[in-house]
């Protein structure tokens, strides 16, 4: 068997069945360290928490994405839209690392680890590091992702209000969780897309099944992504590790894998990342692993704040969470403050790792973005909003806002 055979695997997905690589190159970024890296960080965080189920990984996310690329170009290609097969294989690639700079616990951790640097930025890191080393075979998936090649459309279809990051999260979540609300017509979906001048559109036959998008993933984010327990558990993980990176400030002694050791001792910007090539490689190293090998043992830390925290954590014994539409007023969170503060044996400031408030927003659909485009018969442009004759649908466009306080049982 040729080596161009054998790079061309089939893997067997449980949310699409089997998938084909389409490049040999593929193959190649999904054996490298840092793709690989992917198994060890889960896609929901701390979900699984609430639902069981959610224990898969951005692996499978990245994955899975990259398949139904690979429908979207062959969907494109029979309407009579150029692409090429180098841009094919370059934005199967960007899709495919999309995610690939993503920390532990994805989100939950994102400006915990480091300092003011999102994983796309991370992401691009790591790509450009990749180029190298594949001999400058990720130039154009680069420019791609970063959307500086002229064909925007490409970049559309890893980057904006329907493209195959969405389509396959709402559908992976959804089946791991088990919340069907999430399903959506992916297929179809991709079935009616279309390019009019240089932008995606959907062809009106599919206008029904982007509404059902829209409103699934509106669902998705308060009965998933924001749902109140999934709050309590990920801002009990942040504030241990604010309590850690407080306390490694003070120069105390913290059980650290090394590479937690490097950025929990340590506050990195993106800057030092450039200039110092050792920290991606460090970065590297970092999964889910190094923080729940980590909380474990600081449960039997000296410091009661941190062991509070981490015992609460790894027993499940979550922060109880109030929701609502207003702030919390000081006269809400002043007694039960106090009440713990006292119950606990805390000082003022450490009763904030504790007791809190803060807000979360939700955005299905933000017409202000790069829009969602259905293209009727007659070759006219509209935006969703506009299109859809469902009365919610303009009402999805506004950004939800809701407050949340949480503090011990």
């Amino acid at each position: 068997m040729n080596s161009f055979s054998n790079k061309l695997k089939i893997f067997n997905d449980p949310v699409y069945g089997f998938v084909s690589l389409p490049f040999e190159i593929i193959f190649d970024l999904i054996d490298h360290s840092y793709f690989q890296r992917l198994r060890r960080i889960k896609q929901l965080g701390l979900t699984n928490l609430v639902y069981p189920g959610a224990l898969h990984t951005r692996f499978h996310h990245a994955m899975g994405a990259m398949h139904l690329m690979g429908q979207a170009i062959e969907v494109l290609r029979s309407k009579g839209n150029e692409i090429t097969e180098e841009e094919a294989k370059g934005v199967t690639i960007a899709i495919l690392l999309h995610d690939i700079g993503h920390g532990p616990f994805s989100h939950a951790l994102e400006h915990s680890i480091v300092n003011n640097i999102t994983h796309e930025t991370l992401s691009e890191l790591f790509m450009n590091r990749l180029n190298k080393e594949f001999n400058g075979e990720l130039s154009l998936a680069i420019k791609i992702f970063q959307n500086k090649y002229p064909k925007k459309f490409l970049h559309q279809l890893v980057s904006s209000q329907l493209d195959m990051d969405r389509l396959d999260y709402l559908m992976r979540d959804s089946f791991f969780t088990g919340v069907s609300e999430g399903v959506i017509s992916s297929d179809r979906i991709i079935k009616m897309l279309n390019v009019v001048n240089d932008e995606l559109a959907v062809e009106a036959k599919g206008i029904y099944s982007i509404e059902k998008f829209i409103i699934a993933r509106r669902l998705m984010y308060w009965q998933v992504y924001l749902h109140k327990t999934v709050l309590s558990a990920e801002s009990l993980l942040v504030n241990i590790l604010t309590r850690a990176k407080e306390l490694a400030e003070k120069k105390e002694e913290l059980f650290c894998t090394p590479a937690l050791r490097i950025f929990l001792y340590h506050k990195y910007s993106k800057k030092d990342f450039i200039e110092k090539p050792d920290l991606l490689e460090w970065f590297a190293q970092l999964d889910d692993n190094d923080i729940t090998t980590s909380v474990k043992v600081w449960v039997n830390h000296k410091d009661v704040v941190l062991s509070m925290l981490c015992k609460q954590l790894l027993n499940r014994k979550l922060f109880k969470v109030q929701l609502q539409n207003q702030p919390f007023k000081p006269e809400t969170i002043k007694p039960i403050r106090e009440k713990i503060k006292k119950q606990y044996h805390l000082t003022n400031k450490e009763v904030n790792y504790f007791v809190f408030s803060g807000d979360v927003t939700n955005d299905a659909y933000r017409a202000d973005k790069i829009r969602i485009n259905i293209l009727s018969k007659d070759g006219k442009i509209t935006d969703i909003t506009d299109a859809s004759d469902q009365l919610n649908i303009d009402a999805l466009t506004k950004t939800v806002k809701k407050y949340y306080f949480c503090y011990p049982k």
